[in-house]
């Protein structure tokens, strides 16, 4: 069977740290929710400016993988898999609009709707089929998050506890037909049952892109946040140990865990569930908040360029998407000496 590797990781965070205090006093900000384990507010976060797209910012995660693997290599891929977090237009996803920014001309392109926060891990498991099934040897997958600079700042949604989470990043990855970093794994589960179970609310009952006074806003509440939390707190540790469990290994013998980050909460819930010290389960959630589906890649990044990752560590990658749609985990042997 051919073996897929994870060749590399890139990322970008766009402008400069934004501080709590830019939701915590702004006028009238209040919440019920603001002292509930779900909305603890991250110390900074990163926003994108109006003008800023998520093509945008494809194009500027790519750049250091151009540099690192060539202009050749790159354009070359055969797979490009993106998610956006929030879509710049209706009907249209990003992908079109990254191959021709980037001169590329893949056989496959798809832009992905589904599995959002965990959806980097989706996209792995649909570039590994297609590079082991196809002629394909080459992917680049891309998660963008624009959400917080746009969506979470409008003048009411920004005095609410959920607004202060969300931060904005992109989080590229560059996956080979190689042996260098291989995917030993990847668990996958759509589950249909809570489907729909995460929604959207605006005061006025229009339907979202109707015209309107209210600002659209996720609709959480203390009910819906309990079950989020309980499914959350069981859906990725049962992810993980799947995984481990086809590998051999006990989770307990992960090397580097990286997770989504929607809260410190779910943080320390799985890695005390999987029995790994907090050195071992890496985050960027203080720096760049909750980056949805861009986390995942961006954390990766972030942890091999500062040498948390080493060279034969078993590294797993795990989340969670919406009120629990879609859960899964993908263990890799990385290798990092041809990043």
């Amino acid at each position: 069977m051919t073996t897929v590797s994870l060749t590399d990781v890139a990322s970008y965070l766009p402008g400069e740290p934004v501080p709590a205090a830019f939701y915590t006093e702004c006028p009238g900000a209040e919440d019920k929710l603001r002292d509930h384990p779900m909305f603890k507010i991250p110390p900074t976060r990163h926003h994108v400016p109006r003008d800023e797209t998520n093509a945008d910012m494809v194009e500027r995660a790519v750049q250091p993988l151009i540099e690192r693997h060539g202009s050749r290599a790159i354009r070359g891929v055969d797979v490009l898999l993106v998610h956006s977090q929030l879509p710049d237009l209706p009907f249209v996803g990003a992908g079109t609009e990254v191959a021709r920014r980037l001169g590329l001309n893949p056989e496959w392109l798809v832009d992905v709707a589904n599995a959002g926060c965990a959806s980097f891990i989706h996209m792995l498991k649909l570039a590994r089929q297609i590079l082991t099934t196809t002629d394909a040897k080459s992917a680049l997958i891309c998660n963008a998050q624009s959400a917080a600079g746009q969506w979470f700042t409008q003048s009411e949604v920004r005095r609410l506890a959920q607004a202060a989470i969300p931060g904005d990043g992109c989080g590229v990855g560059y996956v080979t037909t190689s042996a260098g970093a291989p995917v030993l794994d990847v668990e996958a589960r759509h589950i249909g049952q809570y489907a729909g179970d995460m929604t959207v609310a605006v005061d006025d009952g229009r339907k979202y892109w109707e015209p309107g006074e209210s600002q659209l806003r996720i609709g959480f509440t203390d009910s819906s946040v309990a079950k989020v939390l309980a499914r959350g707190n069981r859906l990725v540790p049962e992810a993980v140990t799947a995984v481990c469990r086809r590998l051999g290994v006990p989770t307990s013998g992960i090397d580097v865990l990286i997770t989504n980050q929607p809260n410190r909460t779910f943080l320390r819930n799985w890695r005390e569930a999987l029995q790994l010290p907090a050195e071992r389960h890496l985050d960027t959630f203080d720096e760049y908040g909750n980056l949805f589906g861009a986390a995942i890649p961006v954390t990766l990044d972030r942890a091999v360029r500062a040498r948390q990752v080493e060279d034969g560590d078993l590294v797993v990658l795990a989340g969670f998407a919406h009120a629990g749609d879609f859960a899964g985990a993908v263990a890799v042997r990385w290798h990092g000496g041809q990043a």
